[in-house]
């Protein structure tokens, strides 16, 4: 396998944080999700974790895996999980922006071809949370 690489689903709010690659030439200006490539001696959590921290200035927690790994090319595989930002607040350190996505935004802009198969599966998740959240809502009131 060519490697593995990471990418962080971080929902606040019920939105989707996408991230904007400034770089390689032929990536930049496409959407994705925050993370990068597993170091030697990383697990896959350790490894978002760090980029995280790199890429965006904040500590988040890992929650749940999205899938199993998505085909990239070169053999790569992406692993995805969503997370939650628990110190910071996200700033695009390696990026050219950062943008909150609602539900109805999620397609507005140009995902990575690797990444956009990502997008609805965390779409599915963000609608079970939605319902979730609604479900004990009208059980309280």
């Amino acid at each position: 396998m060519a490697g593995v690489v990471v990418g962080a689903a971080i929902i606040a709010d019920g939105k989707l944080l996408a991230a904007q690659r400034a770089e390689p030439a032929a990536l930049a200006g496409g959407w994705e999700f925050p993370g990068g490539k597993v170091d030697p001696g990383e697990t896959d959590e350790e490894a978002l974790v760090r980029e995280c921290c790199e890429e965006l200035g904040v500590t988040v927690k890992l929650n749940v895996r999205i899938g199993g790994d998505w085909p990239l090319v070169l053999g790569s595989v992406l692993r995805i999980w969503t997370a939650e930002v628990v110190e910071g607040v996200p700033q695009a350190l390696e990026h050219t922006e950062l943008r909150w996505l609602d539900l109805a935004e999620l397609y507005e802009v140009d995902w990575l071809p690797g990444d956009l198969p990502v997008v609805e599966a965390v779409r599915e998740h963000l609608l079970e949370q939605r319902a979730s959240i609604e479900k004990r809502r009208n059980r309280t009131s």
